[in-house]
């Protein structure tokens, strides 16, 4: 019986021993796979959920369906821009892409976490113009674009 369980936690070190050696390196992997494909995008925040071709037609079908007034054609303009793609982030990401194969593992950890803070950069300078534009909204029109600017389940991702 004793010698069961020492074969038992025996086996229970080794597995450990295991799980920390590979740790770093399925770390590694999991983030490159998860950012991977966020640097060879172009963000998409915004309504419309990607800057695909029918992007801008979403934007122009949500700009009618709020029946945006005069008095709120400037905070509009102002969301508009903010959700634009920025294409010196566009040739960052692409560059940062391409720059992978030739980088250590702990490079490309530290890649993806550039990446990643660069994005938070981004969404809050987004969020913040939506904010300000939903301000200008009536609550009939809040609705609207909440309803409006809902993810469908096919721009989901998973999420």
């Amino acid at each position: 019986m004793a010698q069961l369980k020492l074969r038992t936690l025996f086996k229970m070190t080794l597995s450990i021993r295991a799980v920390r050696r590979l740790a770093p390196f399925a770390a590694c992997a999991l983030s490159v796979a998860l950012c991977g494909p966020a640097l060879a995008q172009p963000y998409g925040g915004g309504p419309g959920g990607s800057y695909g071709g029918d992007a801008q037609d979403q934007l122009r079908t949500l700009h009618a369906a709020l029946h945006i007034t005069a008095a709120q054609e400037d905070a509009w303009r102002a969301f508009m821009a903010a959700s634009q793609p920025d294409p010196q982030q566009q040739a960052r990401e692409r560059a940062a892409q391409q720059m992978l194969p030739g980088l250590t593992a702990p490079q490309r950890v530290d890649l993806s976490i550039a990446a990643m803070q660069a994005d938070l950069a981004t969404m809050r300078q987004r969020g913040a113009a939506l904010k300000a534009f939903y301000a200008t909204l009536s609550p009939a029109q809040q609705a609207t674009f909440d309803r409006e600017t809902l993810p469908r389940d096919e721009d989901r991702d998973g999420y």
